[in-house]
């Protein structure tokens, strides 16, 4: 992911997370290269297509990032809907213009492939383990220009003549010869399949108007961060405040299909009449991320309880800190009930709160992490389980809040 005191850009991938304590995501990699010859694929897996960059090249606004890569004096630009990402690539005008695609980089592989649907349209796979242990994407990209060579690799091998390959180390450069014109893709992903991804992108950007698609993006920043005005003066507080109000929407995030799919805790897929969410850093959000859209995103936090309600479903347990239909487990507490207990009194319960409920009795009743010694005590002995006084007091916490 991005960190300002990068000096490097590795590529443009399709998922990230913000301020997290492990990594994760960084899937479905893109780099522009305007180098004349074929960039050597032998010599390593990260140290070829990278570029380094300048701040005093770069501009960051919120549904818009641009940047020159100074390797290559090519501009990128970025923009996105819900479920696309939209890219602008200008290159220099004397040199040929390739785009590379990774689908090994950052986590552990578990199996990926790419087709060359045909000369304008790709679309893959990648199913890898990291935080979240079985994360599945699927990606359709459709590209402005016609490419004139579209090369395979599979483990740093090119693949004469294929269109198709599966594997764990899969990449693709698309070459477009010298062009005067920026060349744009448009990215759909999908939890589901591919032909999902493709219908999430042409339901979303069914265009080729760059400038359109970035104020639309802007247009909806801009309604959020109107939810609250502040008056004053002083420019710099008014960023601060604006940056972290920012902060609050980065996640959780959508994750059905335009048309409703999702892919549910049992791996399984699900149709939702409503948003269907992920990315539930609940440790981090209960105590004031989730109180805060209680008042300013009533819709939104009913739709995340109805997420939660159909992961304990699917799942059989309430969220603790789920990734990409994953549960991993991580920090202490089981604070998808406070979530739930707040957005209750605060009047948002059009909801099944009788099934609600049940999940969170479910989620005190178990015997995982310290809580059989919580029961059978009334606190967890340090003998008994690490961060033994750190549970004690989150299970105390979330168990008042049921009651």
């Amino acid at each position: 992911g991005y960190h300002y005191s990068d000096s490097i850009i590795y590529g443009f991938s399709h998922t990230h997370l913000s301020g997290t304590g492990v990594p994760d995501y960084c899937d479905v990699l893109f780099m522009p290269f305007s180098e004349n010859k074929l960039i050597d694929l032998d010599k390593s897996r990260t140290g070829n297509y990278t570029s380094l960059f300048s701040h005093s090249e770069e501009t960051a606004e919120p549904g818009y990032y641009s940047v020159t890569l100074k390797r290559y004096g090519i501009k990128a630009e970025l923009t996105t809907s819900t479920r696309a990402g939209f890219h602008k690539y200008t290159f220099p005008t004397d040199k040929n213009s390739n785009v590379f695609i990774d689908l090994k980089h950052r986590d552990e592989v578990i199996e990926s492939h790419i087709s060359i649907v045909n000369r304008n349209e790709v679309s893959g796979f990648r199913r890898s383990n990291s935080w979240a242990q079985d994360q599945r994407v699927y990606f359709y990209a459709v590209f402005s220009e016609e490419f004139k060579t579209a090369d395979i690799y599979s483990d740093d091998i090119r693949l004469p003549e294929k269109t198709y390959a599966e594997g764990k180390n899969i990449k693709t450069i698309l070459g477009f010869n010298e062009t005067e014109k920026p060349v744009l893709v448009k990215v759909g992903i999908s939890a589901i399949s591919e032909a999902n991804a493709k219908m999430n992108l042409d339901a979303e950007i069914n265009n080729w108007d760059f400038d359109r698609v970035k104020i639309n993006a802007s247009e909806l920043w801009n309604k959020y961060l109107n939810k609250i005005q502040v008056k004053t003066e002083d420019v710099t507080k008014k960023r601060i405040f604006y940056t972290a109000l920012y902060h609050t929407a980065i996640c959780p995030n959508t994750f059905n299909d335009v048309e409703g799919s999702y892919l549910g805790r049992d791996l399984k897929v699900h149709k939702s009449n409503h948003n269907y969410y992920t990315v539930f850093s609940l440790w981090d959000t209960y105590r004031a991320l989730h109180p805060l859209l209680n008042i300013i995103e009533r819709e939104r936090s009913l739709d995340f309880i109805k997420t939660f309600i159909l992961q304990y479903e699917q799942g059989g347990r309430l969220p603790v800190w789920e990734l990409w239909a994953n549960e991993t487990d991580c920090m202490i507490g089981y604070h998808s009930v406070p979530v739930i207990t707040d957005a209750f009194n605060s009047g948002i319960n059009d909801f099944d709160r009788r099934k609600a409920l049940d999940a969170m009795v479910n989620s005190a009743n178990l015997n995982i992490y310290g809580l059989d010694s919580y029961k059978k005590f009334g606190y967890i002995p340090s003998d008994k389980e690490h961060e033994s006084v750190s549970k004690t007091l989150e299970y105390a916490y979330d168990d008042w809040c049921i009651s």
